[in-house]
């Protein structure tokens, strides 16, 4: 006991340091865990005795992060992004292990280990994604959703790579093929029973639990929720994760979901920390010192392939190409579950010492680069939009023009805040186009008669297509920083007369906004703040007319 607790000491402490480091060079904490990791580790300094209670309560970790993505995930967007998830999760996984197959092979390797090899490289790491997408603010972005659906996809299909497995080995495996498709449709069988049992038994049992009034009771049945579904779905082949997250879909949409992920957050980033921790305890910095360039090559093979294969397959359902671009670079590393897979292809003989060690090394430093290429996105983005042709910008779903409208308001983006402008216009009786680069919702608002287009904002083809220089007044309600500006900027160029009216995610952002053009800024932060101000002068009793005065002058001081 005291052994663990010594190491846990280890960890926190040692993490804490790289925490604050990487802060101070502006870079995500989850690469100061797996540094971490890397240190303490077996290979690394061996300040770790009992690596493998850590790697316990990192699965832990790993199963309360999936059920908090889950629960902000929500049916709803999962049913909405069901043609998506299965057309471009089955195409980018196909795609990756043929490619990544065909390339090993022509590297040396026999069949069926350069078949495996593909298998290992068509997996993305959750865990990694999940967490670099809530630092950058991008969970709820169109590359975000559709990186996501795409990770979800890929856990659906842990059960029948582990499956393969062993048939891939040199003495192969006992049994009949069959086998495989019967273990696969039994555990999605089981995903989709549970899924309907728990629709209907998690929302009673929590009403119950809520009516006793008592925290901790509430707190031990989130956890036992979370933790039950997840053993329950590893009992069937599939991964707790995978299980933690329809657990958290389930819950996303009941009235306790709020209070569920505020129990949850606490204990997730503690455990959470220890999934990566536990990562870089598996690099073994010996084999890029014997082979640098050789690792370096591998890791730029994995990275190129899975952003081509991934770019393929999210253009082909639909989107375009720059959704396309930041989406494959988003998961352009190997996965967590890839390390597992790997010690079966080991255990079977179907990988060697050295071709097992070359894969752990490129695989976790692909997991490490993985914030700097997301970084690189944009880069490449407007890059290739200066070369590439506008037809190419259009996705499947772009729809007839709107620029002989006059008089009407331009609303870009369609995500709740921009569903409350057009309701409200809509309510008065003022025409208005709405522009969305998310082909799924402009899919479904189109079936609903919405006044949709598909588009970039930051386009002035797709601004012009919506009509913005004759608009009475143009909304941006886009939460992506970058795509705001963009699209304020251009609205002011095609239209230097209309009204432009943006939304902030953060007040500093304002000053920016308007300096672009923008002739109103609300920013989400600081309308909260207003909001709940109001709400407490009123609770205060303090009279209407001091209130205002006060409020106004808070507003006064907004960028």
């Amino acid at each position: 006991m005291f052994g663990l607790l010594e190491d846990l000491i280890v960890v926190f402490g040692l993490g804490v340091a790289m925490v604050i480091l990487f802060h101070r060079l502006n870079l995500p904490s989850v690469l100061g865990f797996l540094v971490t990791g890397v240190i303490t580790g077996p290979f690394g300094l061996k300040l770790v005795d009992d690596v493998h209670a850590i790697e316990m309560l990192a699965e832990i970790g790993l199963v309360l992060l999936l059920f908090e993505a889950g629960i902000e995930f929500s049916v709803k967007t999962f049913l909405r992004m069901r043609r998506f998830l299965l057309i471009a999760g089955s195409l980018q996984l196909l795609l990756t292990i043929a490619v990544a197959a065909a390339v090993a092979h022509f590297a040396g390797l026999a069949f069926k280990p350069a078949i495996f090899i593909g298998m290992l490289t068509s997996l993305s790491s959750t865990a990694l994604v999940i967490r670099l997408l809530e630092y950058r603010g991008e969970i709820d972005s169109i590359h975000g959703r559709a990186a996501l659906g795409i990770l979800i996809f890929q856990d659906l299909c842990i059960v029948p790579l582990v499956l393969i497995t062993p048939y891939l080995g040199e003495a192969g495996a006992k049994g009949d093929i069959l086998d495989i498709f019967l273990l696969t449709g039994k555990a999605l069988l089981f995903v989709v029973v549970a899924g309907v049992v728990a629709r209907f038994a998690i929302p009673w049992f929590l009403g119950h639990v809520a009516r006793l009034k008592k925290r901790e009771a509430f707190v031990l049945s989130i956890m036992l929720l979370c933790l039950g579904t997840a053993y329950a779905t590893s009992h069937f082949g599939l991964s707790m994760a995978l299980g933690a997250f329809i657990a958290g879909l389930v819950i996303s949409d009941s009235k306790y979901s709020h209070q569920a992920l505020a129990e949850v957050l606490p204990i997730r980033e503690v455990l959470n920390c220890l999934v990566f921790v536990s990562i870089g305890m598996l690099f073994d910095v010996r084999v890029v010192i014997e082979h640098p360039v050789l690792v370096l090559v591998l890791v730029a093979a994995l990275v190129t392939v899975k952003t081509l294969t991934g770019f393929v397959a999210v253009k082909l359902s639909g989107h375009s190409w720059k959704v396309a671009l930041v989406t494959s670079l988003t998961i352009a590393q190997a996965s967590e579950f890839a390390f597992v897979i790997s010690k079966l292809g080991y255990s079977a003989g179907i990988l060697d010492h050295r071709v097992n060690q070359l894969f752990l090394a490129t695989a976790i430093l692909s997991m490490f680069f993985t914030p700097a290429f997301m970084g690189m996105a944009k880069g490449f983005e407007r890059l290739l939009g200066s070369i590439m042709p506008e037809s190419w910008s259009r996705s499947s779903h772009s729809h007839e023009a709107a620029e002989n409208m006059s008089e009407h308001v331009v609303v870009v983006g369609y995500g709740d805040v921009g569903k409350s402008v057009a309701s409200a216009l809509a309510a008065r009786g003022q025409a208005y186009v709405v522009v969305d680069f998310d082909p799924v919702v402009v899919r479904a608002e189109r079936g609903k008669g919405t006044p949709i287009i598909f588009g970039d904002a930051g386009r002035p083809e797709v601004l012009k297509h919506a009509g913005t220089e004759s608009a009475r007044m143009v909304v941006i309600t886009l939460s992506d920083s970058t795509a705001a500006l963009k699209g304020t900027e251009l609205a002011r160029r095609l239209n230097a007369s209309v009204p432009i009216l943006s939304r902030a995610r953060r007040a500093n952002l304002g000053v920016e906004l308007k300096a672009h053009g923008a002739n109103l800024v609300i920013a989400d932060d600081f309308e909260s703040g207003a909001g709940l101000t109001e709400g407490a002068l009123k609770e205060l009793n303090v009279p209407e007319d001091e209130a205002l005065a006060l409020l106004s002058e808070l507003r006064s001081r907004a960028p």
